[in-house]
């Protein structure tokens, strides 16, 4: 595989792979922890769901999906009994995504399953090194929250002529 990529690869297609690494690692203990029918893009909303209930589009804007994309992973979860929607109290419009006594028992897995897959990456590289790179990510990742999108100074290459 490594053969495959770049020599010097993009450092978006090195997260990306090592992401896409990450998350096989998390669905195999949902797996194996009896909860095989939590698709991956239940990552998004999870982690984004408070106690107090929180709309689809306010769901979306956290997790920085689109509202389609949301509205189709909630519809998705419900289906399965991870999540329930209930009316807003304070908008009758709009009704408030809550976690299921079920959906709550995921978070403790995915989070138990991402410190094992942490820890063994820093057997891989080093304590150190994998805590130089969550502070080097985070204060990109600050960097670029403190900007609205497109305005990093990035331009498309001039046309071929």
């Amino acid at each position: 595989m490594e053969a495959d990529r770049p020599a010097r690869p993009l450092i978006g297609l090195l997260l990306r792979l090592v992401y896409q690494r990450y998350s096989q690692e998390i669905e195999a203990a949902l797996r194996e922890a009896g909860f095989d029918d939590v698709r991956p893009t239940a990552g998004n909303v999870f982690p984004f769901v408070p106690p107090e209930g929180i709309t689809v589009s306010a769901l979306a804007e956290r997790a920085r999906v689109r509202k389609q994309t949301m509205t189709q992973a909630v519809e998705q979860l419900e289906r399965a009994g991870y999540v329930e929607r209930r009316p807003n109290p304070r908008d009758h419009r709009s009704r408030l995504v809550f976690l299921t006594e079920r959906g709550a028992s995921v978070p403790p897995v995915t989070h138990a399953a991402a410190e094992g897959v942490e820890g063994r990456w820093a057997e891989l590289t080093s304590p150190e090194e994998l805590e130089a790179l969550r502070d080097s990510l985070l204060r990109l990742l600050g960097q670029l929250e403190a900007r609205p999108p497109g305005q990093i100074g990035v331009r498309p290459p001039a046309p071929r002529r």
